[in-house]
């Protein structure tokens, strides 16, 4: 990928000062997403290692992983799979509960939404401390999945979760990294 794409992408995101509390850099896609040009090309970039490859599922957390994992699947002709917060899935599920910044919390997914074997990648629009995203890959790989990838429009590199996914064997692809919180 080269350093004009990856400021075209980081021109299209907003960042917003002290929010949600003093001190974190809030960056927020929604401008990515309602800029045709640059949503196109993220996604685009997202999918580019894969295709022509064999992908199952995609599986998005919610919920900006809904938006970017459904067009990633779309593109790959693959199918699609919703992690949510727990108690929103109504049919048969697996659950797991991960590490927050403040606490922990609990995901879930149908318990049929991916076949054992099935080549998944993970996608959502930013990686942080990766307590989110490692959670879902472990729930991922608890029902069978052979998580191929975890992708990400945004890497925030000083707080190491992407690393934390390498380390659990995953690659993991982001467009754009952002220093600080």
């Amino acid at each position: 990928m080269n350093a004009t794409l990856q400021q075209t992408l980081a021109d299209s995101i907003r960042t917003i000062p002290d929010y949600p509390k003093p001190g974190i850099m809030f960056r927020d896609i929604t401008t990515l997403l309602g800029d045709a040009r640059a949503f196109r090309r993220a996604v685009d970039e997202l999918v580019h290692p894969w295709a022509g490859g064999r992908i199952d599922k995609v599986a998005g957390m919610e919920a900006r992983g809904f938006i970017l994992g459904g067009a990633v699947a779309h593109q790959l002709s693959a199918g699609f799979v919703p992690i949510r917060k727990k108690g929103k899935l109504p049919h048969a599920k697996v659950s797991i509960a991960y590490s927050l910044e403040y606490g922990i919390d609990e995901m879930e997914m149908h318990e049929d939404a991916v076949a054992k074997g099935e080549r998944v990648i993970l996608v959502d629009d930013l990686i942080a401390t990766g307590g989110t995203a490692e959670g879902a890959i472990k729930l991922l790989q608890k029902i069978g999945a052979n998580v191929v990838a975890a992708c990400f429009v945004i890497d925030l590199p000083d707080l190491g979760g992407a690393q934390k996914i390498r380390d659990l064997g995953v690659p993991v692809r982001t467009l754009v990294s952002f220093g600080g919180h």
